[in-house]
């Protein structure tokens, strides 16, 4: 019997506000000492009461945007009870019933469109750290604020989990509502999997792998848990709904407790916080903050740009925001250098934080255009524009401080060429040219990039001397 997979993934996004969901504490606490980010809400004293963040509002408005999804105008906040170390209110604050951002859907490269149910505001919970017969707690990550994208089942490989994951990525990135630091945590995924028989108009029973914070760990993961439970199936056995743990070392999935379902949480109404009331005009205000999408910028430059090298550079928007403010003639060159020289630099990531002026790019382009420099001196003048001792200097004067420019006057360039025919040691050369060797031209072509101390222009050079040698 052939069984068809059948994927859900519910994705947490931290929210990069400057401070937390319902207090007034730092949201960053990547390098500080544990339990250092933390106020007397977030230990949940007595007497202690919540307040809302009104820029995390504000974001999960543009997230749902990014996803083309309607904003709800009310919303309200839930507990939702379980009991564990790192929470300890012994609830947590969701938005269960009434979430914020409600249906739409994500559009990924292949053109597929994977729905989502629901998106909601929660606070996140704290941290354990296990030992061998201990752990510790750390609630610096008490109450950061998250939101919590509930894709519906659309999801039918390990393939399209892995694309539509990175999709959701690049569009919470580039809406600017997190860091987007999956090595941190800043985004992770878990992922609901079950089959059922070809051709069943019912689901299989699922099981849920948690917490997983790289695209490979959800594809690999995947792949795993339906072979597992293909083998499981064929034995003439049930799969049991439960929770998992994924470990990239293994390459398996391990049980860590039994699936719960709504009514464990026994969820009711948050006391403490009044309902969100949106007006249509403060949606509107906020939606119209959206900056281009992926989806924009492949819109845009999919006639200029390969479309490989395109979903390369859609992993960072830095430098699709910079491409969209250079002249669309000089977009295609500098997108080639952007793939070829920058991203294989091992300080790619500090660059990416200050890029050049468009100005000083797109004269680089021009000098190119022009064949002012080599191709070899274009790479190098390119990589100086990111030199904070360089800043504001521009291609052009970097190139003639460096002694980069290209010989192009077609007068000088004879005289030289004139210059390296005339000497005895290319005679033998000039000779087996001429009786068809074609690659001692190559020879040639370097005696006088040599005489013209590598200023000259190679294709230019090559050009004349297959004049004079005909």
């Amino acid at each position: 019997m052939r069984y068809i997979p059948t994927i859900g993934i519910e994705c947490h996004v931290q929210l990069c506000t400057k401070t937390k969901l319902f207090s007034e504490v730092d949201n960053d606490a990547r390098g500080k000492e544990p339990n250092s980010c933390v106020s007397p809400v977030d230990y949940a004293l007595p007497g202690m009461l919540p307040r809302l963040n009104g820029t995390a509002v504000k974001f999960a408005i543009l997230a749902g945007r990014a996803m083309n999804c309607e904003i709800n105008a009310y919303s309200r906040f839930d507990r939702k009870h379980y009991f564990y170390p790192d929470s300890p209110k012994g609830y947590q604050i969701t938005q269960f019933y009434q979430p914020i951002i409600g249906a739409g859907y994500v559009e990924l490269p292949s053109g597929n469109k994977i729905r989502i149910e629901h998106a909601h505001l929660e606070g996140d919970a704290g941290k354990l750290t296990h030992f061998d017969n201990y752990s510790l707690v750390d609630l610096n990550r008490v109450d950061t604020p998250l939101i919590e994208i509930v894709s519906m089942p659309d999801i039918h490989s390990a393939k399209e989990a892995h694309d539509y994951c990175k999709e959701l990525w690049r569009l919470m990135c580039y809406a600017g509502v997190t860091n987007g630091d999956l090595y941190n945590g800043n985004m992770r995924f878990d992922v609901n999997t079950s089959l059922a028989p070809e051709g069943s108009k019912t689901l299989g029973t699922r099981t849920e792998i948690k917490n997983l914070n790289s695209f490979r760990s959800v594809e690999r993961a995947a792949e795993y848990e339906i072979a597992r439970q293909t083998k499981v199936l064929e034995a003439g056995e049930k799969v049991i709904q439960q929770t998992l743990g994924w470990s990239d070392a293994t390459g398996k999935t391990s049980p860590q407790r039994s699936k719960e379902v709504a009514a464990d949480y026994r969820y009711m109404p948050e006391p403490d916080l009044p309902p969100i009331r949106l007006s249509s005009e403060f949606i509107e205000a906020e939606s119209a903050k959206l900056p281009l999408m992926p989806n924009n910028y492949r819109a845009l430059f999919h006639e200029i740009i390969k479309p490989d090298t395109l979903e390369v550079l859609l992993d960072y928007p830095e430098l699709m925001h910079k491409l969209n403010e250079i002249n669309k003639e000089y977009v295609k060159s500098i997108s080639n250098l952007f793939t070829s020289v920058l991203l294989a630099e091992e300080k790619s990531a500090e660059y990416l934080n200050d890029l050049p002026a468009a100005k000083d790019l797109e004269e680089l382009a021009e000098m190119n255009a022009k064949k002012e420099l080599s191709s070899t001196a274009a790479k190098e003048v390119f990589l100086r524009l990111f030199d904070p001792q360089m800043k504001g200097r521009g291609a052009k004067t970097i190139a003639k401080e460096l002694g980069l420019i290209q010989e192009n006057d077609l007068g000088a360039l004879e005289e030289i060429v004139d210059a390296v025919l005339a000497k005895p040691e290319t005679q033998k050369a000039q000779d087996d040219f001429r009786n068809g060797e074609e690659k001692v031209i190559g020879f040639l072509v370097g005696q006088v990039m040599k005489e013209s101390h590598g200023k000259a222009n190679p294709s230019a050079v090559q050009e004349i001397l297959r004049k004079k040698l005909a």
